[in-house]
């Protein structure tokens, strides 16, 4: 079964979500809720721009730069996948504990410093992304169209990963302007060094 059949038919499956969508100044936008949703926890916040950053540390260390992008594109396609199964109420064990734990492995893995291999940092993502889905999905309003919010929880995530990169790349530039900076500043030293030489 490939990826492309999982997206198929996750998207199959969230457009004949009910909408149940009522009349009323009260109705819930499905497309903000899901908008709002992945921002609304700190949790999920730096899940997300953990992974961007992790594809950004990998783009960095290897030729590979498709990394810059695979790897967020596999998250929000396993998340929406996970949406899905919270969407029509199939249970996925341990979500809470899967959520906190994915923060942890993947700052820890970030902070590891080592190139993965792309299959499992693939695969490690797409495991940890199916337990945010899943807390999307089971906290759909039920005023919210369920194609309308997997949109939006999709897009808030990815603009999340988004921002993990760009910060990483920013910083990249900026240890790169340091570390000219620094031979410089070391060179300089040197030549005061010898001057202090020839002088004394």
């Amino acid at each position: 079964m490939n990826r492309f059949f999982l997206g198929a038919l996750g998207i199959t499956a969230m457009a004949s979500a009910p909408a149940m969508a009522h009349t009323g100044l009260d109705m819930t936008s499905g497309l903000s809720a899901g908008l709002g949703h992945p921002v609304g926890g700190l949790d999920h916040v730096l899940a997300m721009i953990a992974v961007g950053i992790l594809a950004a540390q990998m783009s960095s260390q290897s030729a590979k730069r498709h990394v810059l992008w695979i790897v967020p594109a596999t998250f929000v396609g396993l998340m929406a996948l996970g949406g899905v199964l919270g969407m029509v109420g199939v249970g996925v064990p341990f979500v809470e504990q899967g959520i906190v734990g994915s923060v942890i492995i993947l700052g820890a893995v970030i902070a590891w410093g080592r190139l993965l291999p792309q299959s499992v940092a693939m695969g490690l993502v797409g495991i940890l992304a199916v337990f945010h889905g899943h807390a999307h999905g089971t906290e759909m309003p039920m005023s919210a169209s369920g194609l309308e919010y997997a949109l939006g929880f999709m897009t808030a995530t990815a603009v999340l990963h988004a921002l993990g990169v760009s910060l990483t790349l920013i910083v990249q530039q900026q240890l790169m302007r340091w570390q000219g900076v620094t031979v410089r500043v070391g060179g300089g030293a040197i030549a005061l060094g010898g001057l202090s030489l020839a002088l004394g």
